[in-house]
């Protein structure tokens, strides 16, 4: 087959290196790609990752069998049902879909109709009846923009000040911030359970962790996703059945009951409140560091189930998952997720290659013959080991041979997990 995937950040650095395994491939394009995923991949440039018609066009030109679509800017703008009508397979939901992720607005109106458990909320479109509202309910609590906002426009107010500057700060998302949702701060700990799923049948990857906040110790302001682990143990096997069973699969029978199938990777942000999983959002794709420790664990070939969930067959599937850990820690560039320095030579990831690192190219690009920085988020390298212990162990090893200028990042990724195995 022919395989074109859209996307040009770690993500689909991680989606390229599993399907280049796929024994179901012929070649592999990306549609803008990266430098790393250029070494799986025939990266196309020319053609923007949200112009619909030319890359359909591109699509048939190069009679490209199936598209996976990485982000999730495309998937609301529809990309996956211009594909499906002109006949050509596509990993990725409809833009109806799409609003699960476009809209928190619609997700939360969603859950409480069909009585998926997620916080307590109010949408407003007014700032003052949202700060109104705010004063009414105290603080700790969420603001979150309606629309997509790059992972970004979610603020947990720790005070009442905090809170109402919130509403304030979410014009800063431009038309993403017109409508708001006010909800209340679930506490707990968060963890990361993504599925594949073909509108029936429903089969969760293993749980992920993602560290939002920008430095240790879970501070500063939140980011697009600084590490992640997997498996998490905060979700024991009690937590996962109850994740399944009165959130998975209720969603996916909602959407249907609404009209709407929902075909590709679901991706569940879950809140563990006293050992019940809640809902904090949904996406409509995988997850971005996640997908760089999940994928790596998936030990069936990832281009078989990506076309089975298409077919509607992914009940026939049988999916299965490495028993061992995987640690992933984003290499940022300084001052991020506000201003920082671009075009920074990098260096050392072959290196890191040689300790046993898989480097997902994020934020990079190639000037000069040479690799530099892009992008807020430049590197993920992770590593898989036996348990997770020697994997935090090991991906910090691999860390100290990462260098550009003004590198950041997090020390403590998988932290919160060892209190779970100190037994």
């Amino acid at each position: 087959m022919n395989v074109l995937i859209i996307g040009s950040g770690g993500r689909e650095n991680a989606i390229a290196f599993k399907i280049s395994q796929s024994s179901l491939l012929k070649k592999l394009y990306a549609l803008p790609g990266n430098p790393g995923i250029e070494k799986f991949a025939e990266c196309v440039s020319g053609i923007s990752q949200d112009d619909n018609s030319a890359i359909v066009n591109f699509a048939r030109n190069e009679k490209i069998d199936f598209v996976v679509i990485g982000p999730e800017a495309p998937l609301v703008n529809g990309l996956a049902d211009e594909l499906d009508r002109a006949g050509i397979k596509v990993f990725g939901c409809s833009a109806a879909a799409a609003r699960l992720e476009g809209s928190k607005i619609f997700a939360k109106n969603l859950m409480k109709k069909y009585n998926i458990p997620t916080a307590e909320f109010e949408t407003f479109d007014n700032p003052d009846a949202a700060k109104k509202y705010i004063r009414e309910k105290g603080a700790p609590i969420v603001i979150k923009a309606d629309g997509l906002a790059a992972g970004k426009g979610v603020i947990v107010a720790e005070n009442l000040d905090d809170a109402l500057a919130a509403v304030d700060e979410m014009k800063n998302f431009g038309a993403a911030g017109n409508k708001i949702v006010v909800e209340e701060c679930m506490i707990g700990e968060e963890v990361s359970l993504l599925a594949f799923t073909d509108g029936k049948t429903v089969v969760p990857m293993v749980a992920a962790q993602d560290h939002k906040r920008v430095f240790d110790g879970d501070k500063g302001l939140n980011t697009g996703g600084m590490g992640a682990y997997a498996p998490a143990p905060v979700a024991s096997e009690k937590v996962l059945k109850l994740a399944e069973e009165k959130i998975l699969k209720p969603v996916i029978a909602a959407l249907n009951s609404e009209g709407i199938i929902y075909r590709g990777c679901l991706y569940a942000g879950l809140m563990i409140v006293d050992g019940e999983p809640k809902v904090v959002e949904f996406n409509a794709r995988f997850g971005d560091p996640e997908t760089q420790v999940v994928l790596p664990l998936l030990e069936c070939d990832l281009l078989e189930i990506m076309l089975a969930c298409v077919r509607g067959t992914l009940a026939d599937k049988k999916i299965s998952r490495s028993k061992k850990s995987a640690v992933c820690v984003i290499a940022a560039s300084g001052g991020y997720p506000k201003s920082y320095k671009k075009n920074l030579p990098i260096e050392g990831i072959e290196k890191a290659e040689s300790l046993g690192a898989l480097v997902f190219h994020a934020g990079t690009a190639k000037k000069d013959g040479k690799l530099v920085t892009s992008g807020g988020r430049v590197l993920g390298i992770t590593v898989i080991d036996d348990d997770l212990k020697k994997a935090v162990e090991h991906v910090y090893k691999c860390m100290e041979v990462i260098k550009f200028q003004d590198i950041h990042y997090r020390k403590d990724i998988a932290a919160k997990a060892m209190k779970y195995l100190s037994d």
